[in-house]
């Protein structure tokens, strides 16, 4: 019993006795370091090292490209190249399966060698006959309306839209002399007219405002689209009285006349027509005197 006693007492004191690492200049015997150290400290130093040790190596392998210089690992670049000739290859084992199919069927044409189906005429017309009889093809109600304003479109469409082409009408923006008129040649597409500053602006027609915003060359512009694919476009203004998205009526008062923007000469309006994407000349449709 003594002895069993001793052993846990003499394994302690081997673990908590302490030692002293020293480390000494060998040519001056002079003391530069000096560590207290235990067996059981080493133990658990040595431990946590390798623990650092063992998580360091770890996260390298699994979270950065070192882990490509290993053998046995391959490169992510590599994978991804192989997963991308792995479906063009599948597509194009498709595409040469479908063109094989292809041929093999022309070359049967070709060579005769079709197989014909014999199909009993009397039973095919039997039996689409009883499925026209099954099915209810009287019209109901609204199929009746909507008949009915079909063919009236089809009957008075044309001269109904020559009617609402004709009672289409512009509105003269401003009324003022024209400083520089529109010439196609040069790439001025409207026409300048003189006006005093703060004049009010008015729709030309009926539209919807599609921009209404500041530019730095030509100061504040709002464009008005309306009907029949025309858009007209106000630059250089002081103001602005609506805003994208607002419903406009002809005549209507959309801005003021300034000398807005880095392009202007003085307080004027500048006017353009578009018509499906093409400029159109603004005074062979608007008087602005």
């Amino acid at each position: 019993m003594a002895n069993k006693k001793k052993k846990p007492k003499r394994l302690r004191r081997k673990l908590l006795d302490k030692y002293r690492l020293v480390i000494l200049n060998e040519n001056t015997f002079e003391e530069r370091l000096s560590f207290k150290l235990t067996r059981l400290n080493v133990f658990v130093m040595g431990s946590l090292m390798a623990v650092f040790f063992i998580s360091l190596t770890y996260l390298i392998i699994a979270f950065t490209p070192l882990r490509e210089y290993i053998p046995g690992y391959s490169s992510t670049a590599l994978k991804k190249k192989a997963t991308e000739l792995t479906y063009k290859t599948d597509s194009l084992q498709q595409v040469l399966l479908m063109n094989d199919r292809y041929y093999k069927s022309i070359k049967k044409v070709l060579t005769g060698d079709v197989s014909a189906v014999d199909f009993n005429k009397d039973s095919i017309i039997e039996a689409v006959k009883i499925e026209a009889n099954e099915v209810d093809l009287a019209p109901t109600a609204e199929d009746s309306l909507l008949r009915q304003k079909v063919d009236k479109e089809d009957k008075y469409n044309l001269f109904e839209s020559a009617t609402s082409a004709t009672n289409f009408v512009l509105f003269p923006p401003v009324n003022g002399e024209i400083s520089e008129p529109y010439n196609a040649k040069e790439k001025h597409y409207a026409v300048d007219i003189v006006v005093a500053k703060n004049t009010p602006i008015k729709a030309t027609a009926d539209g919807i405002v599609i921009f209404a915003e500041w530019t730095a060359s030509t100061g504040y512009v709002i464009i008005v689209e309306h009907s029949y694919g025309l858009i007209s476009i106000y630059k250089h203004c002081a103001s602005l009285t609506k805003e994208q998205g607002d419903l406009v009526k002809s005549g209507e008062v959309i801005a003021t006349a300034g000398n807005t923007g880095e392009l202007t000469t003085g307080p004027h309006l500048h006017f353009e027509l578009w018509n499906d994407g093409y400029p159109i000349n603004p005074t062979n449709f608007i008087d602005f005197k």
